[in-house]
């Protein structure tokens, strides 16, 4: 957070983030989008309209359904993704030179399995 915070993006909090993460690279439904972050579809949908109004995501047609609407990145929510991941492969990187390539895995393999029961949507 303290990184996309310094790239310019001071004002996306923790949970918007669980939400933009979600996104790429396919637009969704917002009732999809609030299942797999874990959060009621009012929620989810004010987290929505203010990352809409910061410039973070879009809402667009859905093109089975007109009278339905898609939430997708939009080109700087696409480059705060990209920042947060560059960020994400600095600390495995770090984590991997502590810990050694062997060490790493295991401790990866252990969060990843863990990460089955905690966030089933991943």
């Amino acid at each position: 957070m303290d990184r996309i915070a310094a790239w310019g993006a001071d004002d996306v909090t923790l949970a918007q983030s669980r939400l933009i993460q979600r996104l790429a690279p396919e637009p969704m439904r917002l009732t999809d989008l609030a299942e797999q972050a874990g959060v009621t579809k009012q929620t989810a949908g004010g987290l929505v309209d203010q990352l809409e109004s910061a410039g973070y995501l879009e809402r667009i047609p859905d093109p089975s359904d007109g009278r339905a609407r898609l939430v997708t990145l939009s080109e700087r929510g696409v480059e705060l993704c990209a920042v947060a991941a560059k960020e994400v492969a600095t600390v495995e990187r770090e984590w991997r030179e502590r810990l050694g390539a062997k060490r790493f895995g295991e401790l990866r393999g252990s969060l990843e399995a863990l990460r089955e029961i905690t966030d089933p949507y991943r």
